[in-house]
């Protein structure tokens, strides 16, 4: 079992991901949508992480595939236009992911070290840390493994001495939750946005194949970070929204969260928040380069994806490896860190509804509550809609970039498709990791 992920280590790469992901990189943002509800966005968003997780855990326990919940779709669905369109779309979550990471990393570093926030420094910054984690990547899934223990074991250090400290000065009239029409359409259209915070839980699947007894430890590693990580949420949020007013939460929407520390630990709290963000956010990026190589060799491998993401040098794939982080770099430069984060969540969303179809499809031969599932299927796709309307309502761009990323998987599918006219074996029962691509 050398060079295998155990369970601490499979819930540090989930847990990295996931506090990196809204906590320190969104978290103005949510203040801005959500205002004093938002330690109770946190809650119900968890709450549907854990529909999603049913899913997650139940498959992810019997079908141990990197592709993660792709092959879960493919295995329900076969091979035809949709699936490939969906394994393209899978890929490019991971890819939006990274720049929603590399932008949430400058936002932090350049206010830390005095550096003057103009586009050439936040593009270098961006370019810099996703560059400097790719170079990490090349060392294989043991190194990232022990990376991201360590590093997550620094950042919930920092955010637990956060809580500890802050959460006797609260302001208790300042975390009352408000539930006129106002404070509830915001607490809705931040629960959409705010559902990718427990994204990272997905991870676990995309390196089942790199664990010490998947079947086992994926449900274990799943349940397990979205407990952990729904707790630092709430206290996190608990101990912000109460000791700094809302507005200078959202004027400090790029490092709100070090902003929130100065009122019971001044600009010492301030300085060990910001180092804990730039850990926190380093560590979701390090694990989401991961699951994305990890992905782009997996469906590579059957066939999915060109030749170029097959290489078995990293994870497998040293190429996809490349490809995942330039184009993470080209979305870091392109879009800002709102559009970022809410056409990251839309795409997940579509993920999931795929998935929720597949696990349904496949209740007889892997077992599952239809209940569950189809309950499921309804609050996500609720959430589907609430994320759109609020992209329409607030930036039109994020809108016509959700579609353009949607579409764009199934124009790019279409023409592979053509050109290799390739064709995958249905997945049969006992299919496993070992199914090919016939071409």
């Amino acid at each position: 079992m050398a060079g295998k992920l155990n369970l601490l280590q499979t819930v540090s790469l989930a847990v990295g991901t996931m506090i990196g992901a809204s906590i320190f990189s969104i978290f103005g943002l949510g203040a801005r949508v959500a205002g004093h509800n938002l330690p109770l966005v946190f809650l119900v968003s968890g709450a549907v992480a854990l529909l999603v997780a049913y899913s997650y855990a139940r498959l992810g326990s019997r079908i141990v595939s990197d592709a993660g919940p792709m092959e879960f779709i493919i295995r329900a669905f076969g091979n035809n236009l949709l699936t490939g369109a969906l394994s393209f779309l899978f890929w490019i979550t991971y890819v939006v992911s990274i720049a929603l990471f590399a932008k949430g990393f400058a936002g932090y570093f350049l206010p830390l070290f005095h550096l003057p926030v103009s586009p050439l420094a936040t593009a270098a910054a961006e370019i810099g840390v996703v560059l400097g984690f790719t170079a990490l990547g090349t060392m294989g899934s043991a190194s990232v493994g022990r990376a991201e223990f360590w590093i997550v074991s620094i950042k919930l250090s920092v955010l637990l001495l956060f809580v500890a400290v802050g959460l006797g000065r609260i302001h208790a009239d300042w975390v009352k939750p408000r539930f006129d029409g106002a404070s509830l359409a915001g607490t809705l259209n931040a629960t959409a946005l705010f559902f990718l915070s427990y994204m990272g839980f997905g991870l676990v699947t995309n390196a089942s194949e790199q664990m010490v007894d998947p079947r086992r430890n994926v449900p274990r590693a799943i349940y397990i970070s979205i407990a952990m990580v729904t707790l630092v949420y709430v206290l996190v949020a608990l101990v912000a929204v109460g000791n700094l007013p809302l507005p200078e939460l959202i004027r400090a929407q790029d490092y709100a969260l070090a902003e929130a520390a100065r009122p019971f630990l001044g600009q010492w709290g301030y300085l060990l928040v910001s180092s804990g963000a730039l850990f926190s956010i380093a560590s979701a990026l390090n694990a989401t380069l991961y699951g994305g190589a990890n992905v782009a060799y997996a469906l590579a491998r059957d066939g999915v994806l060109p030749d170029a993401f097959d290489r078995k040098l990293w994870f497998g794939s040293l190429e996809g490896l490349y490809i995942t982080s330039g184009l993470g770099i080209l979305f870091a430069l392109l879009f800002n860190l709102d559009g970022i984060a809410s056409i990251t969540s839309s795409v997940f969303l579509v993920i999931y509804l795929f998935v929720f179809a597949a696990h349904w499809r496949l209740v007889p031969r892997y077992g599952g509550s239809r209940r569950l599932i189809l309950l499921g299927f309804v609050v996500v796709s609720l959430v589907f809609v609430l994320l759109l309307r609020y992209q329409w309502q607030t930036n039109r761009a994020a809108f016509a970039g959700t579609w353009l990323v949607l579409f764009g998987s199934l124009v790019t599918e279409m023409v592979y498709f053509r050109i290799t006219r390739r064709r995958l074996q249905r997945r049969s029962p006992a299919a496993g990791r070992s199914s090919q691509a016939v071409r």
